[in-house]
């Protein structure tokens, strides 16, 4: 029996192809002071890189539709605004009058 090692290295050539098609893979770079303190964190909670990036990434979005929610309800036309923005509204329009 061949060592494990070959093994994998076969499987690997062989399924490379499929691989490449399902994953992508970011060659990225980042300080290392910051590497080796986000690495600690995720081996402190038991966090991988990958849920790490999507976690990030879902944050992002989150974030992302809190900034344009206020765009889409005039894109959308929505009018329930709250008073707030109601207020902002005319603040904006008497500024825009001088």
């Amino acid at each position: 029996m061949k060592p494990r090692s070959e093994r994998d290295k076969r499987y690997e050539e062989k399924h490379k192809n499929e691989s490449k098609a399902k994953n992508v893979v970011w060659g990225t770079s980042i300080p290392r002071e910051t590497a080796e303190e986000i690495d600690a964190f995720l081996k402190k909670h038991g966090y991988t890189k990958v849920r790490l990036i999507e976690e990030g990434y879902k944050s992002l979005l989150e974030q992302a539709e809190e900034i344009n929610t206020y765009l889409a309800k005039i894109i959308d036309g929505y009018d329930d605004f709250f008073d707030f923005e109601l207020r902002k509204f005319e603040e904006e329009k008497n500024n825009n009058k001088t």
